[in-house]
């Protein structure tokens, strides 16, 4: 991370800051696929194991094509190739969509498929031949506070700002967002309109699971440019909670992304300094995942998702002859 040596640059709540910007896009792009599959009503418990697959498939594509525009796409087709079969599971054969999402996790999770891809492309180990980084003029990513913060990031940054403007006005402004959002709510009333609700469940669910690919490419390909297993660390399950943290919102989204994000980057910032060093460094790794599991509590009746705002058939199959 680029900050001016003894100036305000390198304060620590500007670090941190600048690490939650960092750490909290991967989990921004999660939340926003995560985000349009519950819109549509389909619960999405497979997102860490998508992160997995897109970043381990997005390592592959940059090693051996060394293009990372054709890496992101690599991931995100890979990420959306798993929500399909999330989508066939749960939207064809109506099957429980948390037994689904947590099969589809522990399928191509740490010790599954891409694990497995990792190793048999021989990808562990190896240094990535290219990685996204700062880009702006060194004049602008050193000016104080807003430089290492907003300025000294990657392409990657500067592109989930721009989804979570395109979701936000999706959902609220078009048409096709105004279906989405009666999908979600009451597919029964959304069928009558002609809205097709199968296949808006489709396409939203793998949309969904291609922006969790890029957001485990964003491990791989730029904040540790390399493939271990279980690179993303439990990301999934954050950008899950970060949903309901959002209110089902996209620009909140962004909000709460730089909010786990920060917790995700104190360990490392406080263990550089020596801050709090007889703390152990277990405690800070934990942060994001306890205040995961406080959302989590805090929603966990019915009656608070809906005051929150959830959509109405979250998690319900729908079924058209049951109208």
């Amino acid at each position: 991370m680029l900050v001016a040596a003894g100036g305000i640059n390198n304060a620590v709540l500007v670090v941190v800051l600048a690490s939650a910007v960092v750490y909290g896009t991967p989990l921004l792009y999660a939340a926003l696929g995560e985000l349009l599959a519950e819109r549509a009503g389909v619960l999405n418990l497979g997102v860490e194991g998508m992160m997995l697959v897109g970043a381990v498939m997005g390592f592959w594509a940059v090693q051996r094509t060394g293009s990372l525009l054709l890496a992101i796409g690599v991931a995100a087709v890979a990420g959306g190739a798993m929500a399909l079969i999330h989508a066939f599971l749960v939207v064809t054969l109506r099957a429980n969509q948390i037994v689904s999402g947590l099969a589809l996790t522990i399928f191509a999770g740490a010790a599954g498929l891409s694990s497995y891809l990792g190793n048999d492309l021989n990808l562990a180990d190896q240094p990535a031949k290219h990685a996204f980084s700062p880009f702006l003029p060194r004049s602008w990513r050193t000016a104080d506070v807003v430089g290492p913060v907003l300025l000294n990031q990657s392409a990657l940054v500067y592109a989930s700002w721009v989804c979570v403007a395109l979701v936000a006005v999706y959902l609220s402004r078009t048409r096709p967002g105004l279906n989405l959002r009666a999908v979600g709510e009451s597919p029964a009333a959304a069928d009558a309109m002609g809205i097709n609700v199968v296949a808006y469940r489709y396409v939203h669910t793998v949309v969904g699971g291609a922006f969790a690919g890029v957001g485990g490419a964003c491990f791989s390909l730029a904040i540790t440019p390399q493939w271990v297993d279980g690179l993303t660390s439990g990301a999934g399950w954050i950008a899950i909670a970060l949903v309901i943290f959002a209110f089902w919102r996209p620009t909140l989204c962004l909000v709460g992304a730089y909010f786990f994000g920060a917790f995700s980057g104190i360990p490392f910032t406080f263990q550089a300094r020596g801050i709090l060093s007889g703390v152990p460094p277990e405690l800070f790794q934990s942060l994001p995942y306890v205040m995961t599991v406080v959302v989590l509590v805090l929603v966990s009746s019915a009656g608070a998702r809906r005051r929150l705002g959830a959509p109405a058939s979250l998690g319900t199959p729908y079924v058209r002859e049951e109208r």
